[in-house]
């Protein structure tokens, strides 16, 4: 069968990799969480003590990062590796949260970061969540999703998960780190988080899990089978031209 693109893009805590990732699942796709490259970017240049405001000890550390996904066979979970490393845990706590729309908005990381989502989705067959993967990534994406919810859903979401990793964390801080990402993704120079113009809105509020999965399997279904007709179509017309 014809494999699509299938670019998902929002703010934070609206569920966006949770739902890439099942659909994946369900799909047969490859989930790749650009997020979380960017983390392990901002993980290492935190422990490396990068200079963010110098360009060529980012470019420097840069050429030092390398960024892959595993799955682990026990869990059945994807996992983030930085040089080698199982990072998935360290780049999910508040701290690099803190610092990683700052990191994320560098010209330089962006375009690397960039560079690597779209070689990693040259076969297609792929669901990749982020804030520009619709409008920058992949513009010319078969499927565009973007999502959003209320921000006091959000923070609980983010809450919930920090629990289950046993980190406590204040609901105040929370919406605070919230509110400031939005408008430093929202206001960036590069590749800054906004809805493309071919994006279906999903306001998942009120919505369980499996509700948002179906929406998006659904829409890619009739994306691929579409594509599938367009193509039977031209190969009619050029049997009927020869």
């Amino acid at each position: 069968m014809k494999k699509i693109i299938i670019a998902i893009d929002g703010y934070s805590a609206c569920g966006k990799s949770t739902t890439a990732k099942v659909c994946a699942e369900k799909l047969g796709y490859i989930y790749i969480d650009t997020g979380a490259m960017y983390r392990a970017t901002t993980l290492y240049f935190k422990n490396h003590l990068i200079d963010l405001t110098n360009p060529k000890a980012v470019a420097k550390g840069l050429e030092n990062i390398q960024i892959s996904f595993h799955k682990n066979h026990k869990t059945g979970t994807i996992e983030t590796h930085l040089n080698g490393l199982n990072v998935e845990d360290e780049i999910r706590k508040m701290d690099i949260s803190n610092r990683v729309s700052e990191v994320s908005s560098l010209a330089a990381v962006r375009r690397q970061m960039v560079a690597l989502q779209q070689k990693m989705g040259k076969k297609k067959g792929i669901v990749m969540d982020g804030r520009d993967i619709g409008t920058v990534v992949y513009p010319k994406a078969e499927l565009k999703i973007f999502m959003h919810a209320d921000e006091y859903v959000r923070a609980t979401r983010r809450q919930q998960e920090l629990l289950a990793k046993k980190q406590v964390v204040d609901l105040d801080d929370i919406i605070a780190n919230l509110k400031k990402r939005d408008f430093l993704d929202s206001n960036r120079a590069e590749g800054p988080l906004k809805k493309a113009e071919d994006a279906y809105m999903l306001d998942t509020t009120y919505m369980m899990l499996d509700e948002q999965v179906e929406y998006v399997v659904n829409l890619a279904t009739s994306k691929i089978l579409d594509s599938m007709k367009i193509e039977a179509e031209m190969a009619d017309l050029d049997r009927l031209s020869i």
